[in-house]
């Protein structure tokens, strides 16, 4: 069995993630843990919504209910980005050219790297945000749907429309595809590159028993790995048509014990699964394959996260049992 460095902390951890080699645990209560020759903690938020990593900067941005937008280096400094005053900064995006989006009712920001902010008013509250992978576009999914704007053109947004609460939004690492997460315990998919003025085409993804809190696409963009089920749901997304017309594969199946986390490797095609109980398992996609990476601890994996390399696996749990797994230990 893989070794595991364990870290206890108190409450709630929200996101774990790589900055290089070294494991940050992003706290409910505002505290940016790091396992860097020593257990280190930077003090951001007062009350930590949300936490993601900005690749292009190999930092981490951060939202919370003080109304401040962080942005934490490898080595812990926190830099303030944006206030919103007596406002919660639940949604937090990070984007290309150093640009960071950030949300608080129906409102989107996006701040980009010589400081300039611009704002995108939506019909109803924001419920997440993500950048395009290519050009400096953002999705935002609202109520009834998405909507796509380009952060440097003034025009008006294309609306992508699917009846329902939409909770949560991803690119496919092509570009291709956008998908959302619904309160309805389903993902709704649109495909992007429907020829000008060709109807857009739907994909519904549903099943579900519980709602889906994780998403992850696997290093070639070729499957999509969600939670809310006994199993790690993952949809094949090669074909033109992505997932329309065929089942996904279920990984990591165990009984009642819900998934409540999924992250793909950075180069092959395995999926990190964290349940519900606490276990962490990975699985091939190929064979199905598994390997138990931890037994059951105090509470439901909360976030996962790989080293880039995808020797090291960062767990997160609700109850503050948090880790490091070295696959090849």
């Amino acid at each position: 069995m893989p070794t595991v460095a364990p870290l206890d902390l108190d409450g709630h951890v929200v996101a774990t993630a790589f900055l290089g080699d070294i494991p940050f645990f992003a706290s409910a209560i505002g505290a940016i843990h790091r396992l860097d020759h020593g257990h280190k903690v930077t003090e951001a938020n007062d009350g930590l919504l949300a936490c993601v990593r900005d690749e292009a900067s190999d930092t981490l941005v951060t939202g919370g209910e003080d109304g401040k937008v962080f942005r934490i280096a490898a080595d812990g400094t926190a830099t303030l980005l944006a206030e919103v005053p007596r406002k919660w900064i639940s949604v937090v995006a990070a984007g290309p050219q150093g640009a960071v989006a950030f949300a608080e009712g129906r409102t989107t920001r996006v701040r980009l790297a010589d400081g300039t902010i611009k704002e995108f008013a939506e019909s109803r509250t924001v419920e997440g945000v993500a950048f395009a992978p290519k050009g400096l576009r953002i999705a935002v999914a609202r109520y009834n749907g998405a909507s796509l704007h380009w952060v440097a053109m003034a025009g008006q947004p294309v609306d992508l429309e699917w009846k329902g609460a939409h909770t949560g939004v991803t690119f496919s690492p092509d570009g291709r595809f956008l998908v959302t997460s619904m309160q309805e315990n389903a993902l709704h998919g649109w495909k992007l590159d429907s020829k000008p003025g060709g109807d857009t085409r739907h994909m519904r993804m549903t099943g579900y028993p519980a709602k889906v809190k994780s998403l992850s696409w696997s290093a070639k963009g070729k499957w999509l790995a969600s939670s809310g089920a006994p199993a790690a749901i993952v949809w094949p997304f090669a074909s033109k048509d992505g997932p329309m017309g065929k089942a996904p594969l279920e990984l990591g199946t165990r009984g009642d014990v819900m998934v409540t986390a999924v992250a793909c490797h950075p180069a092959e095609d395995v999926v990190a699964i964290g349940y519900s109980d606490g276990m962490v398992l990975a699985a091939r996609f190929s064979d199905n394959r598994e390997v138990m990476l931890r037994r059951p601890g105090k509470g439901a994996i909360s976030s996962l996260a790989w080293s880039g390399s995808g020797k090291l696996l960062a767990f997160a749990s609700e109850a503050g049992d948090c880790g490091v797994i070295d696959i090849a230990g």
